[in-house]
């Protein structure tokens, strides 16, 4: 009787590793990106990155200290990807007071008031960058042109990302081949020359960071892939049918946040299906949920809102694909 069989939440590791192991593999399959924005960003890349994973720290670290009176877990890394993830998800130039709101409302609402890493229904920083937008939606798409050095935190020269230069333009019926040639290349954005949020603008560095996680098998290529698919097969049918108004499916892959979403946040143990065929079904429906927001939509991106509504669906989609009980009748008819 005193070796009693614990039951614990998610996230569930089936090897000899630990939760610490894992969000540090993460932290480092981060860091070609974050160089990346670095390169184009600058100064303000490393401000809203420090400033957003060390708020992550300590509002972790008092909430649990003083507020639910149990030993802070902090050293689990786990405040720290979410951090970095609140980073790459709003501009390098948001104002220190916006960042450090946004990662009290991931780590306090998000996370903590759900009872901590485990618990959470949603992904925290996904959270945390939808309240800011709803809040400061001025800020949080002022995107800073990519200039490096050049320009310092509170004065860079900010203009348009490529989707939402699109969808403007659509709006406003102008041609999409004109449209097209206002924007980086193809082979610039996946390189990262382009506006948008600091971890969205590298597809090559996501890219490196997506085969380490494979290597480290801190993550499966379910998700992911079945993302990229998704958006490729749907883009690519409203592309063939006319392509005067809809881009191409890779414009779709490298604008925005589908590379960061699909192999930083989708795969969250806590928030993403525990199964494989769970996976395929997680991935589609965030794929095309993506597709719907941006094409027929108001708002020119869609992976945050996807991944969200995604994972409320979460609990039913582990209840429907749940594998059969060991040694359960099956009925033959």
């Amino acid at each position: 009787m005193n070796k009693l069989i614990t039951v614990s939440p998610s996230p569930h590791v089936y090897e000899d590793t630990t939760v610490k192991r894992l969000m540090f593999d993460v932290v480092i399959a981060m860091l070609p990106a974050l160089a990346m924005s670095i390169y184009f960003f600058g100064i303000g890349a490393i401000i809203v990155t420090l400033v957003a994973v060390v708020s992550c720290l300590l509002f972790e670290w008092l909430i649990q200290k003083f507020l639910l009176k149990k030993e802070p877990t902090i050293t689990d890394g786990s405040a720290i990807v979410t951090g970095v993830l609140i980073a790459f998800n709003v501009p390098s130039n948001l104002p220190l007071g916006i960042i450090i709101l946004g990662s009290l409302f991931a780590i306090g609402v998000a996370k903590m008031s759900f009872g901590g890493l485990g618990n959470n229904p949603f992904n925290p920083a996904l959270a945390g960058r939808v309240f800011l937008l709803i809040s400061f939606p001025v800020q949080m798409t002022s995107w800073p042109v990519p200039s490096g050095f050049k320009t310092g935190y509170t004065d860079a020269v900010t203009g348009a990302t490529p989707l939402g230069i699109v969808k403007e333009g659509l709006s406003k019926g102008d041609n999409l081949t004109d449209l097209m040639a206002q924007i980086p290349s193809h082979m610039e954005m996946f390189y990262g020359r382009m506006g948008g949020s600091m971890g969205e603008i590298a597809a090559a560095a996501i890219l490196i960071g997506f085969a380490y996680l494979l290597f480290r098998k801190v993550i499966t290529w379910h998700i992911p892939v079945s993302i990229f698919l998704t958006i490729t097969v749907f883009t690519g049918i409203l592309w063939l049918v006319d392509p005067t108004k809809n881009a191409d499916p890779i414009f779709h892959l490298l604008t925005g946040g589908v590379m960061l979403g699909a192999v930083f946040m989708a795969t969250d143990y806590v928030t993403s299906p525990m199964t494989t065929k769970g996976m395929w079904i997680f991935g589609i429906g965030i794929g095309v949920l993506t597709i719907l927001i941006r094409v027929f939509g108001a708002y020119p991106e869609g992976v945050s809102f996807a991944i969200l509504i995604m994972n409320a669906f979460v609990p039913l989609i582990n209840a429907y694909v749940k594998p059969k009980r060991f040694g359960e009748e099956v009925n033959h008819g």
